[in-house]
């Protein structure tokens, strides 16, 4: 072994006995695995321990692994022998960089310590808002550097996962599922999964609910990537798993959730909570595609629906308007609002809807009707979907 690659490792198993650990990074890999880029390692603390947890990153995904210390050392030693060629180690009482070239040759230098003080590994951070920015789920996800602040370019997405916990706490309480101790969600389209992870955190340290949350994603790497976050937080109650909103299977759920389901996937994940009977759903739209194509002017609006943007804006308003009374004529009292500023993100509304014990009376079928045959609209998935549920 290199002497400088022991004397790397030597002061690394230090930092972690004297507990002045950082953070370290290996980089420059040159090994076999052709996806691998680089390795994050940093300190979590879980019910067994504070661990060692590894981020392996590649070119198209992560993978989160946890290892105790002397497993994790070891493992450093032996990524340094079989293709990574550099390292960086962070402590508080100096950083060290270490450089393997060819031939064997390696540099280790030492410099100013980084970090002053250790980075929070739990989540016993006092609280200004709803989600703790030390939770390692939002470093691990890119939210927030390893000492807890959110980064600049995620300051939007911050704002949205606090706004969006905030607004599902409270529509929780006011549903069916408000008083329930044990609830099931599932999350439709969860891509990276900032808000799932999210809504776990919130409903099992903030509410105290024993939660089960299933995310539903069609794109593989990404689930695998959450799941390893998961793991790696501990978060016994919440999978990912690979799956589409029309194909998946969410009986029992008490809350869905749909945020940005393309066109008609909204419908079919709006259906999905209809047929399971949640006490809540909440979809935000996405490209609303389906209705605009159908729509006739009416003759007092022609002029102003023969501008395009007029006439997108307003198949959007059509559209998620339908979806809102459609949803009160299967039981469900609903709102659509502004879920967060345009200033943040331009897919902003929100239909929250909540199961009552009484489906509104016939006048929300003509209203339905009336609109459909004022704009000249046949087809509405939501309506057909739900055509099938109650013939």
């Amino acid at each position: 072994m290199l002497e400088n690659v022991q004397k790397f490792i030597a002061e690394l198993d230090g930092a972690l006995k004297d507990q002045t650990f950082v953070k370290m990074t290996l980089g420059n890999y040159k090994g076999a695995d052709e996806h691998l880029q680089k390795i994050l390692v940093r300190l979590i603390k879980t019910r067994k321990g504070t661990r060692l947890s590894f981020q392996y990153r590649y070119a198209t995904r992560d993978i989160v692994k946890n290892y105790d210390f002397d497993e994790g050392v070891a493992l450093i030693d032996e990524f340094l022998e079989t293709g990574f060629c550099s390292a960086h180690l962070f402590t508080t009482a100096n950083d060290l960089q270490l450089a393997i070239g060819k031939k064997g040759k390696s540099r280790l230098n030492t410099g100013k310590p980084t970090f002053k003080g250790l980075p929070d590994a739990a989540h016993d951070r006092q609280k200004t808002t709803l989600i703790d920015p030390a939770s390692f789920y939002l470093k691990a996800l890119g939210i927030t550097t390893d000492d807890g602040v959110v980064r600049d370019k995620q300051q939007d997405k911050w704002r949205q996962i606090n706004k969006f916990v905030e607004t599902l706490g409270s529509l929780f309480d006011n549903s069916p599922a408000g008083d329930k101790q044990e609830i099931k969600i599932v999350d439709m389209g969860s891509g990276k999964g900032y808000l799932t992870f999210a809504t776990y955190d919130y409903f099992t340290t903030v509410k105290g609910v024993n939660a089960d949350i299933t995310g539903v994603e069609a794109r593989p790497e990404l689930v695998d990537l959450c799941n390893d976050i998961a793991r790696a937080s501990e978060f016994t109650g919440l999978k990912f798993v690979t799956g589409t909103i029309a194909d998946f299977d969410v009986a029992g759920a008490d809350i869905l959730i749909a945020l940005h389901a393309c066109d008609t996937a909204t419908d079919d994940a709006i259906y999905k909570g209809i047929e399971a009977g949640a006490g809540l759903i909440m979809a935000a739209p996405c490209c609303h595609k389906e209705v605009r194509p159908q729509i006739k002017p009416p003759e007092m609006f022609a002029g102003l629906l023969r501008h395009g943007i007029m006439l997108e804006r307003t198949a959007e308003t059509i559209t998620d308007g339908l979806r809102a009374l459609l949803m009160e004529r299967s039981g469900y009292s609903t709102r659509i609002f502004e879920f967060i500023s345009t200033e943040h993100t331009p897919k902003n509304n929100m239909i929250a809807g909540t199961r009552q014990k009484e489906p509104k009376s016939g006048d929300v079928s003509r209203q339905i009707e009336e609109i459909k045959r004022f704009y000249g609209i046949d087809e509405q998935r939501l309506e057909s979907l739900l055509r099938g549920l109650n013939p």
